[in-house]
C-alpha cells in the first residue's frame, strides 16, 4: 500500500476514504466536492480512477488539476455545476452545504459509492468549525442517504485533532452495467 503520510506535501488523505476506496468499481469515475489542492483526487488517481475536483479557489484548483480534471464553482451560489450527471464515487470531506445534500447524493450512479465525512455536533465544545450551520446534527447523514445502502456509519468524537465527525460509506443499488447489485467484498480492517 502507498505511504499515505507522504502524498500531496503531507496532506494525507481521510483515513475513513482510504479505508472504504476498496468499495469503488475498477476503473471508477471519482467526484470530489469541494475538493481543495486535491488529496483525495490523487488518491483516487493512484488507484487508477479519473478523478473531478470542485471548488471555489482558483489557488487550490490550480494545485488539484495536477490530478484530474478540475472545475472552479462557487456551489453554494451558484448552480449545481454536475446536473444529470453522475459518478462512481462522490467523496465529500470537511464540507457542509445543506441545500447541496440531494445533488451530491444524486450524483452518485447505480452500483457506485458515496464516501462522506464532516463535522457534526459537539465539535464546537473542542473548536472550529462551531456555528450550527457546518455541523451534522445526529442522524443527519443517514437521512439524507435514504435510499443508499449503508455499509459503515460513525458518528462521534475522534482525537488528535480533537473533533466531533459524522461519517458514512454508502453504496446505490445496482450495477451500472447490469442493472444487478454488485457483490464488494468487504475487508476486516
Amino acid at each position: 500500500m502507498k505511504d499515505i503520510a507522504s502524498l500531496h506535501g503531507g496532506l494525507a488523505p481521510s483515513e475513513w476514504i482510504v479505508r472504504w476506496s476498496h468499495l469503488l468499481a475498477p476503473g471508477s469515475t471519482v467526484l470530489d466536492v469541494a475538493c481543495g489542492q486535491g488529496r483525495h483526487m490523487q488518491w483516487f488517481a493512484g488507484l487508477g480512477h479519473a478523478a473531478t475536483g470542485v471548488d471555489r479557489s482558483s489557488e487550490a484548483i490550480e494545485a488539484a488539476s495536477a490530478f484530474g480534471h478540475t472545475l472552479t464553482a462557487d456551489i453554494e451560489s451558484g448552480p449545481w455545476p454536475f446536473a444529470g450527471q453522475s459518478f462512481g464515487a462522490v467523496v465529500v470531506t470537511n464540507y457542509l452545504w445543506r441545500p447541496r445534500m440531494a445533488d451530491i447524493v444524486a450524483a452518485v450512479a447505480a452500483g457506485g459509492v458515496l464516501l462522506y465525512e464532516t463535522f457534526a455536533a459537539g465539535n464546537e465544545t473542542v473548536g472550529k468549525p462551531s456555528r450550527p450551520d457546518f455541523l451534522l446534527q445526529p442522524g443527519e447523514l443517514l437521512a439524507a442517504c435514504r435510499g443508499l445502502r449503508v455499509v459503515a456509519y460513525e458518528d462521534g468524537f475522534l482525537a488528535e485533532p480533537d473533533r466531533f465527525v459524522q461519517r458514512i460509506a454508502a453504496v446505490r443499488a445496482g450495477d451500472a452495467a447490469s442493472g444487478s447489485p454488485e457483490r464488494r467484498l468487504l475487508r476486516a480492517n
